[in-house]
């Protein structure tokens, strides 16, 4: 399965993403994705060693700055 089909399945469900350069992670409900990896997260927290530190609200990110995604149970 390509990368992006993988990640257009988990529309709709709750996401980490890990960025470039960044110590915290990102957590939010994924509402759309494109052919580049770019996300829109909805609801987004910034979270540093397990603690949710601030609310983002909705944010865009742009894929290359993207290292990796992970699905929330």
């Amino acid at each position: 399965m390509f990368p992006t089909k993988k990640v257009q399945s988990m529309i709709g469900s709750r996401v980490q993403v890990e960025m470039k350069g960044d110590v915290h992670l990102l957590e939010g409900e994924l509402e759309s994705v494109d052919d580049y990896l770019n996300l829109h997260l909805l609801d987004t927290v910034e979270i540093a060693d397990g603690e949710r530190l601030r609310s983002l609200g909705s944010v865009v990110l742009r894929g290359n700055n993207i290292i990796l995604i992970v699905p929330v149970e």
